[in-house]
């Protein structure tokens, strides 16, 4: 057994407590990783507040990077000391799985959300106590810890000469916001692009939008700050949802409306401006996570007349064993600048990270554990 300190969330609401735990040695196909840092995403709050319903104690975070300290007897695909970025989920013999939709594993839910292996089995204990285990596994990886036990599929190794304790949030959050526009929306060079929400998700989508050679980028929040960072990283033009009515504004900007958007805000009311907003033949894409069973509602007839698409997207229809380095490569080359959205936090901070990002703070908090 490993010991560990890892954030423990233990009632509805948090907060992350700070605890010594024990941890399973590596089964044959799993990977030791020592955590060096680990991004905060709005899913780790979604499911600390039971909004997405997890077992409670738990272990959160996954958007962990870290080295490869141990590996199980089958490992093949990394060895001892590679630098990895750890990343969701999937089981990789259901139909979906088979046919290269990995984020559309039939078993997406469970392995990621249920707080155990595939199995059932957790791997992670009290000090002192191994009677209690503690649920981990979120997103295959619970990384809120020095250490995260992982299967082998969803470890994925990057550069030595990368910046490792920047490169964990390209496990989720800007896997997401690139991925649904480069993998999902396939945003083409030229074409019009609106993002709905200036999180991090939506500004990575900016970013991307720029990389595929969008000409119009259009940003639209509630949040000057935000709005303002867009323009530094590819947008065109900006709208404050609190002060113009986006949909007007998108129309205008574009002549008669969006050739692709993407909704990030979670909010029915924000994904309806957001289709309407498209223009003839346009598609709208949605990755925000409200709790589940929000229905939004959306004109059928201007919907079917036009043609518009609308498509839900997660993790950015990602392959993350090729899309995660191709995102770590465009960094490197100065065309995905996603370092202006982060901001590093102490372990023993993680609160206040929570904090800042619900807060509209910090677009993108990174926990250092190491």
């Amino acid at each position: 057994m490993k010991t560990i300190k890892a954030a423990v969330v233990r009632q509805p609401g948090g907060p992350f407590q700070i605890e010594e735990l024990v941890q399973d040695e590596p089964h044959f196909d799993e990977v030791r990783v020592r955590i060096v840092a680990t991004g905060m995403c709005h899913t780790d709050m979604v499911a600390r507040d039971q909004l997405y319903k997890v077992p409670l104690p738990i272990v959160l975070g996954h958007e962990g990077s870290g080295v490869v300290e141990q590996i199980g007897s089958n490992v093949k695909k990394v060895a001892v000391g590679d630098h990895v970025v750890l990343t969701y989920m999937w089981c990789g013999h259901c139909k979906p799985c088979l046919n290269d939709d990995l984020t559309y594993c039939e078993h997406f839910y469970a392995l990621n959300f249920n707080g155990a292996r595939e199995d059932g089995s957790t791997s992670t204990f009290t000090a002192g106590n191994t009677a209690e285990p503690i649920h981990d596994h979120f997103f295959g990886q619970s990384s809120f810890g020095t250490f995260a036990l992982v299967h082998e599929r969803n470890v994925i190794k990057v550069p030595n000469d990368a910046p490792l304790e920047l490169l964990g949030p390209l496990g989720c959050g800007i896997q997401t916001g690139a991925g649904a526009v480069i993998n999902a929306l396939k945003v083409s060079p030229g074409s019009s692009f609106a993002a709905f929400g200036g999180g991090a998700v939506g500004l990575s989508a900016v970013m991307a939008a720029r990389a595929a050679g969008a000409t119009t980028i259009i940003s639209a929040d509630v949040v000057p700050a935000r709005l303002a960072l867009a323009m530094e990283l590819g947008a065109t033009h900006t709208i404050n949802s609190r002060e113009t009515d986006p949909v007007e504004a998108v129309r205008k900007i574009t002549g008669g409306g969006a050739d692709f958007a993407l909704e990030s805000s979670g909010r029915p009311t924000v994904l309806r401006q957001a289709i309407d907003a498209l223009a003839i033949r346009g598609t709208c894409g949605i990755v925000g996570a409200p709790a589940l069973g929000t229905e939004a509602n959306f004109d059928v007839n201007s919907v079917m007349t036009t043609g518009k698409r609308i498509i839900g997207i997660i993790e950015g229809d990602s392959k993350p064993d090729l899309f995660i380095p191709a995102l770590v490569e465009l960094y490197q080359q100065g065309r995905f600048p996603f370092d202006k959205l982060v901001k590093f936090y102490s372990l023993d901070q993680i609160n206040q990270a929570a904090e800042d990002s619900e807060k509209g703070i910090t677009i993108k908090p990174i926990i250092r554990l190491q």
